[in-house]
């Protein structure tokens, strides 16, 4: 059964030609769009010629974006010994061992973002099924298990994001909000753009960027000129 498509949505797509936009164009439409009842999301959704359903095509990592995401994030550690003590320092919102194993096993999951020592993956390896689905469970691509959890903490809080391209190929990031600046937008999309390339699984042939779109939360999707997007230096958009 179709999907019913609002009214807003409707007058919204009508704004939106059939081209691909350069970026600053399509990020002024992104903005333009963004007239949901709540603070908007800045979104990217980006199809890459890779198939992640082999090792070497898989992309997993993540991106610090310079003008941050504009969300508050939660962070929880899962750390023993005087790691705990400098988890709190650096600002962690929960911190814990077993006891926070155990918090997590019975369904609590009040944070955003979760880091672990190397000492406590053994243990969190039963989380998987738990973790995993909500792309929660700390890796050491993702930066999320390490020993200095000070330094995690502090980029994750900051505006790093870690993110993955599903079993199609296509990433979902947010890059910020809507009602960022525009240029600050362009920041942020161009250090995503730089961090797909630099991650470029060793596997992936031919053409690697296949389309990009973008999209506040509740808006319409804008395609977005892959060629210019590349070419655009945050140096220059800065």
């Amino acid at each position: 059964m179709a999907k019913k498509v609002s009214r807003r949505l409707n007058e919204l797509l009508k704004k939106v030609e059939d081209r691909a936009y350069e970026p600053l164009e399509a990020i002024n439409l992104l903005k333009e769009t963004a007239t949901a009842k709540f603070p908007e999301s800045a979104e990217a959704h980006i199809r890459l010629g890779i198939d992640p359903k082999y090792t070497d095509q898989q992309l997993r990592t993540t991106v610090t974006l310079p003008k941050g995401t504009g969300q508050t994030i939660r962070v929880a550690v899962l750390a023993k010994g005087e790691q705990v003590n400098e988890a709190q320092n650096a600002g962690a919102d929960i911190v814990g061992s077993e006891d926070l194993i155990n918090d997590i096993q019975q369904g609590m999951l009040d944070f955003d973002c979760l880091i672990a020592t190397p000492d406590m993956m053994p243990q969190v390896a039963k989380l998987g099924r738990l973790l995993g689905p909500k792309g929660l469970m700390p890796s050491p691509k993702g930066g999320t298990v390490t020993t200095d959890v000070a330094q995690a903490i502090q980029e994750f809080k900051a505006g790093k994001l870690e993110f993955r391209a599903d079993r199609t190929g296509i990433v979902h990031v947010m890059f910020g909000k809507a009602a960022f600046p525009a240029e600050d937008l362009l920041v942020n999309l161009c250090a995503l753009q730089e961090c797909i390339d630099r991650n470029r699984p060793s596997g992936a042939k031919g053409r690697y960027w296949r389309s990009v779109y973008i999209s506040a939360t509740m808006g319409p999707a804008i395609p977005v000129d892959i060629y210019t997007l590349r070419e655009t230096k945050i140096t220059e958009a800065a």
